[in-house]
């Protein structure tokens, strides 16, 4: 079912502050850089029960982020920005019509707390404790989780992916088996994902240029086993199939050609040869 999503550039940057919405649903999400936070002055809506997201990102680690609720976040941030250094932007959520209780916060940052450790592909080392779920009357429940699939949307829907696993049916998923790599990941129009507990090589040929990649996704998402294998402890995106492969190879591949499915079909026979 398709849906319609209002995005409003409030300095016309696309890299400025923004607010988006999706018709016919009371959830809106404000993305303000940090660099732009004298806007929450203008805006008594988040100076209100909301939930919020602080967004960090480095090309060189693991994105980093920070899941919160407050009464206001006008007056939460102030704090934010005095003590915490790693982040550039904030993702804010209210609704657009009546005002959400400080439960109803309490509850979505549960819920993205869980998430977000699940799916793993951000660092939430700045929150140091776990939420616990706070007691909602169910019909009120039953509406929060509706918002935090509509919060889920709009953060993909801007490219974090914070909350996002990969779409994985037995029919979609391709092998990599090469120098003692053993991985599985799934392609979409974006890219690849290579997926959590997928084994990469334990090194490198002499030729293999993208040492820098591969280290930084060893380091940033995976563990070594009793083997001495990278494991991957959550699903990895990357740009192409012939990266994904490379990396987890630790060698030079052609991802079309390398990535096969269960009956042996590449995905260059499957996608590029109709």
């Amino acid at each position: 079912m398709g849906k319609t999503v209002t995005t409003y550039l409030v300095d016309g940057d696309p890299k400025g502050i923004q607010y988006a919405f999706i018709s016919n649903k009371i959830c809106q999400m404000f993305v303000v850089p940090r660099s732009n936070l004298d806007y929450l002055d203008k805006q008594k809506k988040l100076q209100k029960p909301s939930f919020y997201i602080l967004i960090g990102e480095d090309e060189m680690a693991k994105p980093q982020a920070y899941i919160g609720e407050t009464e206001n976040f006008k007056e939460r941030v102030k704090d934010h920005d005095q003590k915490k250094n790693f982040w550039q932007k904030a993702l804010i959520f209210v609704s657009k019509d009546a005002d959400m209780t400080k439960t109803d916060v309490q509850y979505l940052e549960y819920l993205a707390v869980r998430q977000a450790k699940t799916v793993n592909r951000y660092s939430l080392q700045e929150n140091k404790q776990t939420p616990k779920e706070p007691n909602l009357p169910e019909y009120q429940k039953d509406a929060m989780d509706e918002f935090f699939e509509d919060i889920k949307f709009l953060t993909s829907f801007i490219g974090i992916s914070i909350f996002e696993s990969a779409q994985v049916t037995q029919l979609s998923i391709f092998s990599f088996r090469r120098r003692g790599a053993d991985a599985k990941g799934v392609y979409d129009g974006n890219g690849f994902t290579v997926l959590r507990g997928s084994i990469l090589s334990k090194d490198t040929t002499n030729s293999f240029k993208a040492i820098e990649k591969r280290n930084h996704t060893i380091k940033n998402y995976s563990q070594i086993n009793e083997s001495g294998d990278p494991v991957l402890t959550s699903d990895v995106p990357f740009a192409s199939p012939s990266t994904a492969s490379s990396v987890c190879g630790g060698c030079s591949s052609n991802g079309w050609v390398d990535w096969k499915n269960e009956k042996g079909e590449t995905l260059n026979e499957i996608y590029r040869k109709k």
